[in-house]
């Protein structure tokens, strides 16, 4: 492993003993969408990088929802975070100087796009928008730009009707996060849900990256149980985040660590990003101008 994170953190031309004179530990977010204990596994080989890489304690949390990121990282009780682009917004809205994205997930396709997937029962009669009047439609998390936000605005477009419960939908719940919303669907519980998918891949996989596929490789669903019935515009992929008040050095080390990730360890590149992908490339503010633009009109 040592081998590894010196060849990566090779341009910041220091050594991780510096790093202790500046931090004293270093706290990885880690959004909501899966279970707290598959997040932490799923991300265990970040940890163990980024403390071999800074020579600082590092610790993961796993809040119980993605408000517990994001305000984490506002108050400055969090470091680094995967954030989803609503979540991102929040951030930013509420306090423009609080982080810094620097990286974001690229598909197989190199594109860094990806979808909110509406989906049902294969056995629940369910093939569409139509045919989900009056019945029951899960989403994730008010903070979610796949679980909440893209579809709260563009399915409205399309049926005409508001998410209110019995305007369109007879009802409109909450589940919690994204593998709540495929458990909730896969056992009858809600007729149809949203989560978040590249798209890209076979269906029968959970496609290459996302939740449903992190489901697939948990083993909750069998794919061919259910129906993809809407499908959103294409997203733009949250920013990997760090807090914009920790020493450059730091920043620098760890942009430079996640961002050759999957050319070190395509597995933990795996689990970081939600299955199949070429890695992590650099972003920036502007590429979540519209959806910064788009959660302020909702909040309106």
């Amino acid at each position: 492993m040592k081998q590894v994170i010196c060849a990566l953190v090779a341009t910041t031309a220091l050594t991780s003993g510096a790093f202790a004179q500046e931090i004293s530990e270093f706290r990885i977010g880690i959004l909501g969408g899966e279970n707290a204990q598959d997040r932490l596994n799923s991300n265990e080989c970040l940890r163990a990088y980024t403390e071999e890489a800074l020579g600082v304690p590092t610790k993961l949390f796993a809040p119980a929802d993605y408000n517990g990121v994001i305000q984490g990282l506002l108050g400055g009780t969090l470091d680094m975070a995967w954030l989803g682009a609503s979540s991102y917004a929040a951030v930013h809205i509420q306090d423009p100087q609080a982080v810094e994205p620097v990286l974001v997930k690229i598909n197989l396709d190199g594109s860094y796009g990806y979808h909110s997937i509406g989906f049902a029962r294969k056995d629940s009669g369910i093939a569409s928008l139509d045919d989900m009047q009056g019945k029951v439609f899960g989403f994730g998390d008010p903070n979610s730009t796949s679980g909440y936000l893209i579809p709260s605005i563009e399915i409205p477009q399309e049926t005409g009707k508001t998410m209110n419960s019995g305007d369109y939908f007879g009802e409109v719940k909450f589940t919690g996060g994204h593998e709540q919303t495929i458990v909730a669907v896969n056992n009858g519980d809600v007729n149809a849900g949203v989560t978040w998918a590249d798209g890209q891949g076979n269906w029968e996989d959970g496609y290459n990256s996302g939740a449903l596929r992190k489901a697939v490789d948990a083993g909750l669903v069998d794919m061919n149980d259910l129906v993809e019935i809407w499908r959103s515009n294409p997203i733009p992929e949250g920013p990997i985040v760090l807090r914009s008040s920790m020493p450059v050095e730091v920043k620098a080390t760890m942009t430079a660590l996640v961002d050759g990730l999957y050319e070190a360890d395509a597995d933990c590149a795996y689990g970081v990003a939600a299955g199949e992908s070429l890695g992590f490339d650099p972003i920036t503010h502007d590429a979540y101008v519209s959806i910064v633009e788009a959660r302020k009109a909702k909040a309106n």
